[in-house]
């Protein structure tokens, strides 16, 4: 079966670099794990258009400076027979084994529960233990409204069958949605940074970046769409800045940076925005002149930012990101 590679115009790998991290996308056709790889992208024009993935989709892209290679296993059940026949082939060398199940389409359920044991046995004949998370995907706010006790009952059940069916010890759940953004956001942010050794050192960062500016918080983003890390002062700020992350990572895909605040000169790479009677305020954050930005999104009542004090934490974060 050919791999189909697709860099997104990324250079060829030097020989001296480290291999990638290996994060492996699999379960049933039509679950949904494509649709949220694009969802990440912010690649939404394509999702309506999205087509069944054929065989094995690789990507490569950056995250805190390390290099992530992204597997789309196509779900039908051709495939699923080809990859259980060549397990080293497509499983070995997994350090993440995402698991995407369609929870709307309830008489395909026992099918997924037993692939997802099928895939586990070939694991441990590799003898490799990756971390799976399990994605609950499809779990749509308006459905979780209509049904909340029913969906809340099956998900718990489903739960039980799926631990006891994978006899697995590290087994972990997510609910997620593309229809809630974030849901798939936090999920692959925190899968991501449990690679991330320091990862703690760029939360304390910005937590005291965020003290130090006033700020009642602070979301540091990167360019697909992943947290890397965050600040909050109460559950309020967070769902805010939570629900508002797409929405200004998708004004910056469409729009130049600009000062939307009247009688304000305009400042490069920077926006503020007002909602809900507070200030946003967005900025991109370059660290490196060969790499993607990150971007910052913070809480703030005075909508100006001491250009010290970002250079500062700018600086900080360099270091911290160096190799």
């Amino acid at each position: 079966m050919e791999i189909q590679y697709l860099s997104k115009g990324k250079q060829p790998k030097k020989a001296e670099k480290e291999e990638p991290h290996k994060i492996l996308f699999t379960g049933l056709d039509t679950a949904g794990k494509s649709t949220i790889i694009l969802a990440i992208q912010r690649e939404f024009s394509k999702i309506a258009l999205l087509k069944p993935t054929r065989g094995a989709q690789r990507r490569i892209f950056e995250f805190l400076g390390k290099d992530i290679a992204e597997w789309d296993l196509g779900g039908q059940i051709s495939y699923r027979i080809s990859y259980l026949k060549n397990p080293g082939k497509y499983f070995d060398g997994t350090e993440i084994l995402i698991y995407v199940i369609d929870i709307q389409n309830q008489p395909r359920i026992p099918e997924a529960i037993s692939y997802l044991k099928d895939v586990v046995g070939q694991l441990n004949n590799l003898e490799i233990e990756p971390p799976i998370y399990v994605f609950f995907h499809k779990c749509d706010p308006a459905l979780l409204r209509n049904a909340i006790n029913e969906m809340q009952t099956m998900r718990v059940d489903l739960r039980e069958k799926i631990k006891n069916a994978a006899n697995y010890k590290q087994i972990y759940f997510y609910d997620t949605s593309i229809y809630n953004l974030p849901s798939i956001i936090k999920a692959m942010s925190e899968i991501l940074l449990d690679l991330y050794p320091k990862s703690q050192l760029i939360e304390k960062t910005i937590n005291e970046f965020a003290r130090k500016v006033d700020s009642e918080g602070v979301v540091m983003i990167d360019d697909n769409s992943l947290i890397i890390g965050s600040f909050y002062k109460n559950e309020e700020v967070k769902n805010l800045l939570s629900a508002s992350t797409p929405y200004f990572l998708t004004l910056n895909d469409s729009f130049q940076f600009t000062q939307v605040l009247p009688g304000k000169e305009a400042e490069e790479n920077k926006m503020v925005v007002q909602r809900f009677g507070r200030n946003f305020v967005f900025k991109q954050l370059k660290l490196k002149e060969d790499s993607p930005p990150y971007y910052l999104l913070m809480l703030k009542k005075d909508p100006n930012l001491n250009e010290e004090d970002f250079d500062s934490f700018a600086n900080l974060l360099k270091e911290i990101l160096k190799n």
